[in-house]
């Protein structure tokens, strides 16, 4: 095995301070319009079109800090590049939530993950009402660019002021206040319409049985195909994975209480907890059937817990998929401090490959690698299908846990990696790749990524050339300020200025 890194001398000292990765917890309040000058390298100037990202813009409101940074409201970073140039602008989605603390400048709802209104389990006991916070992810398709929170319906914005419009429900096929998931996946050639492309998204509403409702959109932005499903048992279930004829969930070994959030003890995200050696159940619907309700089927595999999938794709009767597991779920805990966590604690998050054989019914899996690592990117046109190259945020050591400071490369067929590291200051989000116009081979492209400078206390975009990180960075671009850290985004060719 191959390992190329622009770090010499990896060790197992650590590669950064939490003071350093404590900077990029900051609220940024301001909203930003102007062209990016302070640029290392050069952008490529067959680059044209423009990277969005979403993630929690305020961390506290009016001073008083938030319980878990993913209460807060999202905040969405476009940076156009055209011509060999690039702009930046951001801008808070303006939620009716968002609208109403920032004229009251002060916390008024209860936020799912641990956040609680001030003045005690009085004042919070009974009070369901939730915020939409539109923070999770933002995606161009259809004409259309959207601001997704998995809890709620999604709000439109105007690609380019930012502005937002309004909350999108498809012509009436999304109802007010139904969830539709902040991990939709890209279907490069849909074989129910034709190879033409397709986005195919979920919901869940969860109880003592889960229904999971599954879209799918053509490229005009209208859903075209909606099917429900119950299933046993509460499901938490953050991403999914596609096939041409399957939907995959893994739902999470979790059980919920929802007593103490019922009387204002704690939050929602608060009442779950992972129940060990309960094994992890994979659901697999198909997505084409003869049938008015295909049936859909469940496979137990070993306990764990999984937010994020790389991709799946079907080989006879397997269907083999790549995630990144965690042991347990880290619960977080009425009084503790987000800002503080002891990364030695907790066990890193790996990627895995777990193959499904569908005729006999049984579940293996295999470790591809160990090093702590999260946020995967791979080529769009190979979403669902098999696929050579992966992308994604890891720790700067090859061995126990850390903040992402890095972008491994893996080259699942050869096993080489590529390691890109910004440590020690620097501190990455989701790499997303961006495919070469007019490319042949499926890691011709870029990678682009905001990693956060502790040194300078600002952001920079980050470009690699996705074929050879030994190069170090092709560019990066500074910008006037941090931008907190994100969750995710996406790329569209559209320049938006």
């Amino acid at each position: 095995m191959q390992i190329l890194e622009t770090q010499e001398n990896q060790n197992s000292a650590k590669s950064y301070t939490l003071e350093d990765w404590q900077g990029g917890y900051e609220s940024l309040s301001q909203e930003f319009d102007y062209w990016i000058d302070d640029i290392e390298g050069q952008i490529p100037p067959e680059l044209q079109g423009t990277l969005f990202r979403n993630g929690p813009g305020l961390l506290d409101i009016n001073g008083k800090r938030l319980h878990h940074p993913f209460d807060g409201d999202g905040m969405i970073s476009r940076i156009t590049f055209t011509k060999g140039r690039a702009h930046f602008r951001n801008r808070f989605v303006q939620t009716s939530g968002y609208l109403a603390e920032k004229k009251a400048k002060k916390i008024l709802y209860r936020g799912v993950f641990g956040t609680q209104k001030p003045g005690g389990w009085l004042t919070n006991a009974f009070d369901f009402k939730i915020k939409n916070i539109a923070n999770t992810n933002v995606i161009y398709w259809g004409g259309k660019l959207l601001a997704l929170w998995e809890a709620a319906e999604p709000h439109r914005l105007d690609p380019h002021t930012l502005e937002t419009l309004e909350q999108e429900y498809f012509n009436g096929i999304l109802s007010a206040g139904e969830a539709f998931s902040a991990h939709p996946r890209f279907d490069p050639t849909c074989q129910q319409d034709h190879d033409t492309p397709c986005l195919v998204n979920f919901s869940i509403k969860p109880g003592l049985s889960t229904t999971i409702t599954i879209f799918e959109l053509n490229p005009a932005g209208e859903i075209i195909r909606k099917q429900s499903h119950k299933v046993p048992g509460f499901c938490f279930i953050h991403d999914f994975v596609i096939t041409p004829n399957y939907c995959i969930f893994f739902q999470n070994p979790v059980e919920f209480n929802p007593l103490p959030f019922a009387l204002g003890i704690c939050s929602a995200g608060q009442c779950i907890k992972l129940i060990k050696n309960k094994p992890t159940q994979i659901i697999i619907i198909p997505r084409i059937s003869k049938e008015e309700t295909p049936n859909f089927k469940i496979l137990e595999a070993q306990s764990g817990f999984i937010f994020h999938h790389v991709n799946a794709f079907e080989v006879e009767d397997e269907i083999v998929i790549d995630s990144i597991c965690y042991e347990s779920l880290s619960e977080v805990e009425p009084n503790s401090d987000y800002r503080k966590t002891n990364f030695d604690a907790n066990a890193p998050s790996q990627l895995w490959r777990f193959h499904l054989n569908l005729k006999e019914n049984k579940v293996q899996r295999q470790l591809i690698d160990s090093r702590a690592c999260e946020f995967p990117s791979i080529h769009p046109n190979n979403m669902g299908r098999k696929y050579r190259y992966l992308y994604i945020g890891a720790a700067h050591n090859e061995t126990g846990n850390a903040p992402l400071q890095a972008i491994l490369k893996v080259d699942l067929e050869s096993g080489d990696r590529q390691l890109w590291s910004a440590a020690p200051r620097g501190f990455v989000g989701e790499p997303i790749f961006v495919p070469r116009p007019n490319s042949q081979q499926e890691d011709d492209g870029w990678i682009i990524a905001l990693v956060y400078d502790a040194e300078y206390h600002r952001s920079d975009v980050v470009i690699l050339d996705a074929q050879d990180f030994q190069k170090g960075a092709v560019a990066k671009l500074h910008l006037k300020h941090h931008i907190p850290y994100g969750l995710h985004g996406s790329f569209t060719s559209e320049i938006f200025m």
